[in-house]
């Protein structure tokens, strides 16, 4: 059943807190306690996790591995008494009847879900440094004004959270509107529609509060980045090779680290979108 799985890949996805692609590769990592989310330190080992949380990782210098317990075991640690009991429920219905005349055409769901993740990938592009003060009058050419804009982290952590509001309640409403469609398909295709509103009512919460945690992990990149940039000279002249990170460009490499990270928990966000839709064009 697709929308069973997208939510159960986002929720493994989140299970492990923490951006990239989803080819294996050897890096440091850190793995997260549960209980207090405290980063242990854990020898190089080759992790082969979600976009999401090998991104966070290499940006934040921090070691992850492979979680010792199956994807059910986790879920049952995120699923409530009163949630398992819910969606036993869902399962065990009859399925529901399909009123006459409700098919929607998949092309209109395709056509709303490209839509909706358009305008939120336009609005991650959108996530660019100030532009640095003007030169004033009589400055010398290297005045502080050529250095990047004076800037703190606290406007980005809004703005990452106004972006993942924003994302939450597009992505939200997708995700109804294509139940419906799912709905109007089979009675078969209905019942999975009420199971994957019963598995956003169980995970949704515990979604929201681990991705909230995600800006916390860029305030580290931000620092890490803004120190480095503050240890190179003015002129790349006296530094060994050339630094990538200077005090005029390191805002720009922070921007679109965090478009980067962005993007990837936006694939997360739309992994049960898919397996609806994914739904709706098999049936």
């Amino acid at each position: 059943m697709p929308s069973i799985k997208g939510s159960r890949k986002a929720a493994l996805f989140l299970a492990f807190r923490v951006t990239g692609n989803l080819s294996p590769q050897r890096v440091n990592f850190r793995v997260f306690d549960p209980a207090g989310m405290e980063p242990t330190q854990l020898r190089r080992t080759s992790f082969s996790g979600p976009a999401l949380v090998r991104l966070l990782a290499r940006l934040t210098d921090t070691d992850v591995r492979e979680h010792p317990h199956p994807l059910p075991n986790r879920l049952s640690d995120w699923l409530g008494w009163a949630d398992a009991i819910a969606l036993s429920a869902t399962l065990k219905r009859a399925a529901p009847g399909v009123p006459a005349g409700a098919r929607v055409p998949t092309e209109e769901g395709e056509q709303d879900c490209a839509s909706v993740r358009r305008a939120l990938e336009d609005a991650i592009a959108a996530i660019t440094p100030p532009a640095p003060r003007q030169r004033r009058p009589g400055e010398p050419p290297r005045a502080d004004y050529m250095a990047a804009p004076v800037a703190d982290f606290p406007s980005y952590r809004r703005r990452y959270a106004s972006l993942q509001r924003t994302m939450e309640t597009r992505i939200g409403q997708l995700r109804a509107r294509l139940r419906t469609q799912l709905a109007g398909r089979t009675p078969e295709m209905a019942r999975l529609a009420i199971v994957d509103a019963a598995m956003e009512q169980a995970l949704g919460a515990r979604e929201q509060v681990l991705l909230e945690g995600v800006p916390a992990m860029l305030a580290r990149h931000f620092e890490q980045l803004r120190e480095s940039a503050q240890a190179q000279p003015a002129e790349g002249g006296s530094a060994p090779a050339a630094a990538a990170v200077n005090p005029r460009n390191w805002l720009d490499f922070f921007c679109r680290d965090m478009q980067r990270v962005m993007r990837a928990e936006l694939d997360i966000r739309m992994q049960p979108v898919e397996g609806l839709l994914s739904a709706l064009r098999d049936c």
